[in-house]
């Protein structure tokens, strides 16, 4: 009768991992691995064969395809539940595009599933060093596996929030710059378009990156203001949603854009200055936390004790 222990647990963990490795391994060898003429000739069709669009939409499980389509439905399970219980798809998406990540809302999704898988195998573990190091009660486990389970979980999303604003906050930091190089552009004799191409082609940043979008959507056919329209609203900050405004506005009516993009980048940079003395008199403040909390209570218990010591002197 065989006995099951610790050794014999990671004996099969041990024996799964490696038989994944090796399947992997195995299926990226040319003979093994080598495209069907169907998967060759979709690339072709897919503007005309729903067969062919679903075909190269399943080949995002390689190198593993049969265990992948195995384990996708339990995957898919499991993500429209955790989509669910989270909610927020139209944040997840906001802060997606504001972090310029190449990720669908899905895809992060299964990221987080992962995470979550993560931090569970993390509590696995610590309850395991936890159980060997002293006796524990039975319900501590699991509050340990669910916590790290959790935790993995909300630092995935923390670590989007913490992408999304730190672009956010390149892009209005760039934006006086870029306006008033625009309006050199304007003032020269150039047209918005290709102003914005100028800008998109010689500057490097987050704003010349997404300028290179709407000149991209504007090349397939787009119009300027809905090309612009739709940046101001996947980026979603004020000033540039302002600058948006007055740019279609000017173009509806006919005003001269090199002073409204003037008159932008001033107001651009009056806010960043606003920014900054907000930010000089909260850290005027966070200063104080010290001196008021660390360095004043031990002078007056240096003071107390001096004051002691010369009244037992006396």
């Amino acid at each position: 009768m065989v006995q099951l222990n610790a050794l014999t647990g990671w004996a099969v963990l041990a024996g799964s991992a490696l038989g994944i490795g090796l399947w992997s391994l195995v299926s990226l060898i040319p003979r093994l691995g080598r495209p069907r003429l169907v998967d060759r000739v979709a690339p072709y069709i897919i503007d005309v064969s729903p067969g062919a669009r679903e075909l190269l939409a399943r080949r995002s499980a390689d190198p593993l395809p049969v265990f992948w389509s195995l384990f996708s439905p339990l995957v898919a399970r499991a993500r429209s539940l955790l989509g669910a219980v989270l909610g927020g798809s139209a944040t997840i998406q906001l802060r997606l595009r504001q972090s310029a990540s190449p990720l669908s809302v899905d895809a992060f999704r299964s990221r987080e599933l992962l995470w979550t898988i993560g931090g569970a195998a993390a509590g696995v573990l610590g309850s395991a060093a936890l159980g060997r190091a002293q006796p524990v009660p039975g319900a501590v486990p699991a509050v340990v596996i669910s916590a790290c389970a959790v935790s993995g979980l909300i630092f995935r999303d923390h670590l989007l929030q913490r992408a999304a604003k730190a672009r956010l906050e390149r892009l209005s930091s760039e934006l006086p710059t870029v306006l008033e190089f625009l309006t050199l552009s304007l003032s020269a004799g150039e047209g918005i378009l290709d102003a914005i191409r100028r800008v998109s082609r010689v500057s490097h940043g987050e704003l010349a990156a997404e300028f290179g979008g709407v000149v991209a959507a504007v090349n397939t056919g787009l119009p300027l203001g809905e090309s612009l329209a739709s940046l101001a609203e996947g980026v979603h900050l004020p000033a540039p949603t302002r600058c948006v405004e007055q740019i279609t506005g000017a173009l509806k009516r006919g005003t001269p854009l090199a002073e409204v993009l003037r008159a932008q980048a001033q107001d651009s940079r009056d806010e960043s200055k606003r920014e900054l003395l907000e930010v000089a008199g909260k850290k005027e403040v966070a200063m104080l936390v010290p001196l008021v909390f660390l360095i004043l209570p031990v002078t007056i218990v240096f003071a107390i004790d001096r004051q002691t010591i010369e009244t037992k002197i006396v």
